[in-house]
């Protein structure tokens, strides 16, 4: 306790406790190893040429290190992916960044996606509050493995369009109807039919095998490898008062005190799971709703149906976010700077922000709609009035010192994955 008194009294928050592997749900080990192969596999896509991986890769922090993600149709690994030709190019970039992975498995976590359209609930009897509503599989054994569900069902990020495939044209009838689809892939494969048999005791045959075994052996692999509790911070929670240096002690007292951030990244989790507006600036084609006139993106709204809602979007964890830049829901700035310096004063930022702060990899048939909302003036005034930060102003060295604060949550143990990258993942 010597180094949270040593916080208090310098006039800074209450540090939050350190977390622990208590504090995660247990998963096989066994079934993490099949959802590691699956996790790699584009057999869980509906045209077979795009797996979790291709937007969730540890060499980019588990995200893709791009602002909006080239989904289905496209070739290539992270900043590098290209949007495919001919026939089978993209139509649409994913709407929103790829967020990392980076500690899923916490009990403590009830709500995901930028704009919590899935969370612990029993409003449809089933446990979860999601887009699939009362048709979401049976036997999902966590949150994690219900989220692993929804990119399957995306036409964009891994289903495929309308009558390229069985899968997509089976959503485009019903969200659940593609799962049976790909669980008969899975369940028909040499390599995972008999591995699903041994790692599962509900399943005594393939024929049994569902995509439930499917979904919770992917939040098994992803609850496991990206479990991260061993970070500089970490180590200074836990009693040791060398973990973090003089600029990285300012910058958690920053952190935790004058700069604010705790407000909202609270907790051990460092995320209140809560919805904030932070006027970040729009471009991409959003995530509109079924009567959006225009290319938006109204963020907890969309899910909520509430006007207070408008244009927040749900904290993230902040455990190794040095790693996976660009930041904001839809990767609007490049850098930690870039973005903490938005969090000081958004109005600022907005002014001075340009679109060649976005990391977007080139598509010229797209290329005109980019940023056609920043051609809608009522539009971008309704984004730039809604606002829940209150500005802080830091001087040059303090930001110098909350970035290094921030890089101290990176873990010692993030190069030593338990699974890694299999020798046969195709980028």
């Amino acid at each position: 306790m010597v180094a949270l008194l040593w916080v208090g009294a310098a006039g800074a928050q209450d540090l939050p406790r350190p977390l622990t592997d208590d504090d995660f749900n247990p998963f096989d080990m066994e079934q993490a190893a099949v959802g590691h192969q699956l996790f790699y596999d584009p057999i869980l896509s509906g045209n077979q040429n795009i797996s979790c991986a291709h937007c969730h890769h540890p060499d980019f922090g588990t995200s893709d290190g791009l602002s909006l993600g080239i989904g289905e149709g496209g070739q290539g690994l992270g900043p590098d992916r290209t949007p495919g030709i001919g026939a089978d190019r993209i139509l649409k970039r994913i709407p929103r960044n790829s967020p990392g992975l980076w500690n899923l498995g916490a009990k403590e976590i009830h709500t995901v996606f930028h704009d919590g359209r899935l969370s612990v609930s029993d409003v449809y009897g089933n446990g979860f509050n999601s887009p699939a509503q009362e048709w979401l599989p049976e036997g999902l054994n966590s949150l994690l493995a219900a989220q692993a569900l929804f990119p399957l069902t995306s036409q964009f990020e891994m289903a495929g369009n309308v009558a390229e495939n069985e899968v997509t044209g089976a959503v485009h009838d019903r969200i659940d109807k593609g799962w049976p689809i790909l669980a008969k892939r899975v369940r028909t494969d040499p390599r995972y039919g008999p591995a699903i048999v041994a790692a599962f005791d509900e399943v005594e045959t393939t024929k049994d095998i569902t995509i439930t075994q499917v979904a919770n052996a992917l939040a098994a692999f992803m609850a496991i490898e990206w479990r991260s509790i061993d970070s500089p911070f970490d180590h200074y929670l836990a009693g040791d008062t060398n973990a973090l240096s003089p600029a990285q002690l300012d910058g958690m007292t920053l952190f935790y005190g004058k700069a604010r951030c705790s407000t909202c990244h609270a907790g051990p989790l460092m995320s209140d799971q809560k919805f904030h507006a932070l006027g970040l600036p729009p471009f991409g084609p959003g995530r509109t709703r079924q009567w959006d006139p225009f290319v938006r993106d109204v963020g907890r709204m969309g899910e909520s149906n509430r006007i207070e809602d408008a244009y927040r979007f749900r904290t993230p964890m902040l455990r190794n976010v040095a790693l996976t830049a660009p930041y904001g829901h839809n990767g609007a700035f490049p850098d930690l700077e870039s973005v903490i310096r938005h969090h000081l004063n958004p109005q600022a930022s907005l002014d001075s922000w340009s679109p060649e702060m976005a990391a977007l990899p080139e598509v010229p048939w797209l290329q005109k709609t980019d940023f056609i909302v920043w051609e809608d003036d009522y539009e971008l005034e309704r984004q730039r009035k809604k606002n829940d930060i209150v500005p802080v102003q830091l001087t040059e060295l303090e930001v110098q010192n909350l970035i290094a604060f921030l890089h101290s949550l990176t873990g010692i143990s993030v190069g030593s994955l338990k699974f890694g990258v299999p020798r046969r993942f195709v980028p």
